[in-house]
């Protein structure tokens, strides 16, 4: 549990990052709770998207800290931190306040922000000492990764033991 730090401008392209932005900046109250409310939806359309079972999911989105919180229970730690993820490698999100009980918990893998130039082999034989590990990685991140060659500076990452 606590606060996660994410790149605000990386990520999916899920709600109006700038129509948030501006309804904070009018203190335009009734019009952000709205864009707030949608935000969250379509978070959760992410998340269920993936097909990451988490009961109870509760997920809320704070336009003017830019900040999604997330509670309810998963069954590990993995589920946990791709749902953490999916929550943060959001276009218009930079923290994420984790609010997740795990059911069978274990040691939590480190995090990964994408840089310019990075690949999964470079990330791979930075973090194993080998390049060839990097379907480890790839697999440690999908579903939201797709293909291991389509990663971006300012995504994260996780990054399994």
């Amino acid at each position: 549990m606590g606060l996660l730090s994410f790149v605000r401008e990386a990520g999916e392209k899920l709600f109006g990052r700038k129509d948030v932005e501006a309804a904070a900046a009018e203190s335009a109250q009734d019009k952000l709770a709205d864009l707030n409310q949608k935000a969250a939806a379509a978070i959760v359309a992410y998340i269920d998207k993936q097909g990451l079972d988490a009961s109870a999911l509760t997920v809320s989105f704070d336009g003017a800290s830019s900040t999604v919180t997330v509670a309810g229970t998963v069954a590990d730690q993995a589920t946990k931190e791709k749902v953490l993820l999916c929550c943060g490698n959001v276009d218009g999100v930079d923290k994420v306040d984790d609010q997740l009980t795990v059911t069978n918990p274990e040691p939590p893998a480190t995090f990964h922000t994408v840089v310019r130039g990075d690949t999964l082999s470079a990330i791979a034989k930075a973090c194993y000492g080998n390049a060839n590990a990097y379907m480890k990685i790839f697999e440690a991140n999908k579903p939201m990764l797709s293909d291991p060659n389509k990663i971006y500076p300012g995504q994260v990452l996780r990054i399994p033991a």
